[in-house]
């Protein structure tokens, strides 16, 4: 069997912190996920690589077990060995309950085994705290993280998207409810039984800035382009907001960066607490020009110029 070298998949020291352990994590599945490598089987098997060994390292009771294991034998990363010459079924046939999405390195350790033995039948389960001079582990169903990209307007409202994830080599389509008022960074939990998939998936929220509009905190930030005469004249437009459409007055003789705050139209969280729409103002040429605006303009450079 060969042997897995945990840290050296995640690239990081045998000292690392649960902190330390799961930033590496993080980095590499980010690196590594089936959606930025759709075409790329070997980015895919890193991919299960970074997730089996994180579902050790990042359990304080599995980690404990493997570095018992680890600090007896002076195992490297791919080395072959023989489990029955280190109390793993010496002297039977056994078979594992295992979990496909790992390695049966993984199984051999933290997936229930039944042995039987070759001349008195059935035996009892193998206990591993005997192995490693602790209690007997019971497996936790592995938990998977990723992230999800929503607009302003999705998180704002509520949405269901659809998701294709990569688990264990096989691409699995989920539904995610996301609760309307979410903010980015929270994260969803969604039970992946329902899917065929063993463990909970933790989606991150995340929210796509469009270039016009941006979140802080709750309030909104827009960009509202007006053109030259508007700035200088004033005016009154139409403006979109998460709730409809509103009239808003430009003041005359504004300047690009100036902000015109419009109360209680930004973002409300799922708390009901609601922030304030800001319409960042940025003048902007008209497209396109005719020869009267354009004698306009020269006419004004003409009176600016005395």
């Amino acid at each position: 069997m060969e042997y897995k070298d945990y840290y050296k998949i995640l690239g990081v020291d045998k000292t690392a912190t649960q902190d330390e352990i799961k930033k590496a994590y993080r980095k590499l599945t980010k690196k590594y996920h089936p959606d930025l490598n759709p075409n790329d089987p070997k980015a895919q098997e890193k991919f299960k690589e970074i997730n089996e060994a994180y579902e050790v390292l990042g359990d304080e009771e599995k980690k404990k077990r493997y570095d018992a294991f680890g600090s007896g034998y002076n195992f490297t990363n791919g080395q072959h060995f023989d489990p029955s010459q280190f109390g793993f079924g010496n002297g039977y046939n056994y078979t594992y309950t295992t979990n496909g999405d790992f390695s049966d390195f993984f199984n051999m350790f933290f997936g229930g085994m039944d042995f039987k033995e070759k001349s008195k039948g059935p035996r009892s389960a193998f206990d591993f705290g005997n192995l490693f001079g602790g209690k007997k582990h019971s497996r936790k169903a592995p938990s998977y993280e990723s992230e999800l990209n929503i607009t302003i307007e999705e998180g704002y409202n509520g949405v269901t998207k659809n998701v294709t994830l990569n688990i264990g080599g096989n691409n699995r389509t989920l539904t995610v409810n996301v609760p309307k008022g979410i903010l980015p960074g929270k994260k969803l939990k969604v039970k992946g039984e329902k899917w065929g998939i063993k463990g909970d998936i933790l989606f991150k929220i995340n929210f796509i800035e469009d270039g016009k509009n941006r979140l802080e905190g709750l309030d909104i930030i827009s960009k509202l382009d007006i053109l030259p005469w508007q700035a200088a004249l004033g005016d009154k437009v139409v403006v979109a907001t998460l709730e409809g459409k509103i009239k808003v007055t430009i003041p005359k003789l504004i300047s690009s960066g100036v902000k015109i705050r419009v109360p209680k139209k930004g973002y409300r969280d799922m708390k009901g607490k609601q922030g304030d729409l800001y319409l960042e103002i940025n003048i902007v040429n008209p497209p396109s020009l005719s020869d009267e605006e354009i004698k306009l303009y020269e006419k004004l450079r003409e009176i600016s110029q005395k």
